[in-house]
């Protein structure tokens, strides 16, 4: 514990850097016409990544920064997927050839509200429009209070083989405060409907910073978690922005963990998993060593992306549906945000572009950076800017940053690079911020650091 890390940086407001630029930076001068001449261009050799979002559920976490979207009734939610089935469409005839996909995610909100056959619909519509690889990975995230057995054996009909299920915290007072009623039983009875059939790729999401969370109770999480032995852990800090997520204003200020708590609370549930057995993986990832995000650490080939860290290689990601993200060679994309202007324009036969950036040379050198430290813990400076043919001089943006991370022991400089020092692990959005450009004129709320 480094209280002195976190009272100088705990409170800074700093991006996750799941993209570089970050999405404040999109524009809408970047639109549909761009993104159909990018879709033309995509490299066929390559095998690419689809994300569709699904933003409904059936009640509202008041935690939730996510665009989602309450409904008890099924009508909306098959109205919404018939509008992801014809943009999928749209998008494959924009490319022009069938497109091999080598990754598959399904987010929200909660894509298992889908009813069965809707969500096997869904399926048959991209394995016709696009070329799904036989080897791949077809993830989904669940909420456990809501899978049914009918939805899991179709999630299996459908190839699905990995499964992210939404646990954040057992606590009952935290449950109440956060309007997440959520049992153990119902969490294990999840995973063993889908290790029954045979979807034993398992990843458990848990929130740390929560309204009335302790680190005992973090801990207690933890130890629940640990008797269904999830492949992964995502462990991630609670981002509270009642200015931008109304919701979140039923959660009082009063009830939040202050940065050392939350900082306690975070290595708390770490140093658990690391007793268990898991590898850590960048910032908040936690692996069993027989899983592919240990080896390609290991390798120097994790990468970062909209779902956190990856061992998809996939330079194209196409995303489909509304607020939707995608990443092409040659900049972002992404969606139009409401679900009536959303099916507005696909009922037009138009894609739902509506915002986006075109990347600078300058723009992928800081990327390059930004993901090698966010991933690695350290970078080779020398090594990427030769790699972009950058002065390596000109790579540090905040100067000041990196001298006070230096002088407060959380980084180690050399001549080559950088790395983050034992215990400063937590702080490493901190250090991959000070190769931000974009950030000094960024006007936009992000989460705090710690």
């Amino acid at each position: 514990m480094r209280p002195d890390l976190v009272q100088s940086y705990g409170n800074d407001s700093l991006p996750r850097y799941t993209s570089y630029p970050t999405a404040p930076h999109f524009s809408p001068e970047i639109c549909e016409v761009d993104y159909r001449k990018w879709l033309k261009s995509v490299p066929l050799q390559q095998p690419a990544s689809l994300y569709l979002h699904v933003p409904f559920c059936r009640s509202m976490c008041w935690y939730c920064g996510c665009h989602t979207f309450v409904t008890k009734h099924d009508e909306p939610i098959a109205l919404y997927a018939s509008g992801l089935r014809r943009e999928a469409q749209l998008t494959a005839e924009a490319i022009g050839q069938r497109l091999p996909v080598s990754h598959i995610h399904f987010g929200g909100g909660t894509p298992t509200v889908m009813r069965p056959e809707t969500f096997a619909e869904l399926v048959d519509l991209l394995r016709s429009s696009f070329l799904v690889l036989p080897d791949a990975e077809i993830a989904i995230e669940i909420d456990p209070r809501t899978l049914t057995k009918p939805m899991t054996e179709a999630l299996a009909s459908c190839g699905v083989n990995r499964a992210s299920l939404g646990v954040q915290s057992f606590d009952p007072a935290v449950q109440q405060a956060i309007n997440r009623h959520q049992t153990f039983d119902q969490t294990a009875t999840s995973v063993e409907r889908l290790r029954r059939q045979s979807i034993g790729r398992i990843n458990f999401d848990l929130l740390y910073g929560l309204p009335l969370q302790t680190v005992e109770s973090c801990l207690d999480t933890v130890r629940k978690c640990l008797e269904l032995r999830p492949d992964r852990f995502s462990v991630f800090g609670y981002a509270h922005v009642p200015s931008f997520k109304k919701h979140q204003r039923t959660i009082s200020d009063d009830w939040l963990p202050d940065s050392l708590e939350r900082h306690l609370q975070s290595e708390t549930i770490a140093q658990a998993l690391l007793d268990a057995g898991y590898a850590r993986i960048g910032l908040d990832h936690f692996a069993l060593a027989n899983d592919s995000l240990v080896a390609a650490g290991r390798k120097g080939r994790l990468r970062r992306n909209f779902q956190g860290y990856t061992d998809d290689t996939a330079d194209t990601l196409i995303g489909l549906g509304t607020s939707a993200i995608g990443r092409m060679p040659q900049g972002f994309v992404q969606n139009v945000v409401p679900i009536r202007d959303y099916l507005a324009r696909i009922a037009e036969e138009r894609l739902a572009t509506t915002k986006g950036y075109v990347l600078t040379d300058e723009d992928r050198f800081r990327a390059a950076i930004i993901e090698r430290i966010m991933c690695d813990l350290a970078v080779d400076l020398r090594q990427v800017s030769r790699l972009h043919g950058r002065d390596q001089e000109s790579a540090v943006v905040d100067r000041a940053r990196i001298d006070s991370l230096i002088a407060h022991g959380a980084v180690t400089m050399t001549t080559d690079g950088l790395s983050v020092n034992a215990g400063a692990e937590f702080l490493v959005r901190s250090v991959a911020s000070a190769f931000d450009a974009h950030l000094v004129h960024s006007a936009a709320t992000h989460s705090r650091a710690v």
